[in-house]
């Protein structure tokens, strides 16, 4: 159980950042504008929301470092997934669910020569909203709920660090220099072996 909620808090940090910094490169919204031919254009999530990016990214590096980190950092690091996973939820959710002209601003004035919130409500006759804010939502409510369970389970994860002590008083209690064979793994008998002994008798 302890392994498995390590696990799950670390691929929710990295699919939820994965789905987010996917997701920034696709179109959240389209704007079409007041012209003959009924333009259409697409506004992509790094457009639509700028953070989405940043925080996806920093989703991803988190997932990773939490399946090295100590116990200390697992709560901090736990702390700040909650934070990137609600901000990242609250940002994509605002989107999906109100469409801001702000959000286009930047497309139309590439589109047409005029910028502000003014011009797009004149250039612009209606936003539509994409499937992309909703997925990155999701991802972002998968981002917060790997810092929850990481702030619930963290101290029960097992260490490891203790892989890669090589002080004195740690082998002074171990004979042999190796730990009880009931708790070893693949990586302790390589060290067993690797030392002359035989992980096996």
């Amino acid at each position: 159980m302890r392994r498995r909620s390590r696990m799950i808090a670390v691929l929710a940090a990295v699919v939820g950042g994965g789905l987010a910094v996917i997701g920034a490169t696709q179109p959240w919204l389209e704007a079409t504008l007041r012209d003959g031919a009924q333009a259409v254009l697409p506004v992509p999530g790094t457009e639509a929301l700028p953070l989405v990016t940043p925080l996806g990214l920093a989703a991803l590096a988190l997932g990773l470092a939490l399946s090295i980190v100590g116990t200390v950092l697992r709560y901090a690091f736990g702390v700040i997934g909650v934070l990137i996973g609600a901000s990242l939820l609250v940002e994509s959710l605002r989107i999906a669910l109100t469409a801001p002209p702000e959000a286009v601003v930047g497309v139309v004035a590439d589109a047409t020569g005029l910028a502000g919130v003014e011009a797009v409500g004149t250039l612009v006759s209606a936003i539509t909203v994409t499937a992309w804010p909703w997925i990155t939502a999701v991802g972002a409510a998968a981002v917060c709920a790997g810092g929850v369970l990481t702030l619930v389970t963290a101290r029960s994860w097992r260490s490891t660090a203790r892989r890669y002590r090589t002080d004195a008083a740690a082998e002074a209690q171990r004979p042999g220099g190796s730990r009880p064979h009931d708790s070893h793994d693949p990586i302790d008998s390589w060290d067993d072996l690797s030392r002359g002994s035989d992980p096996t008798v």
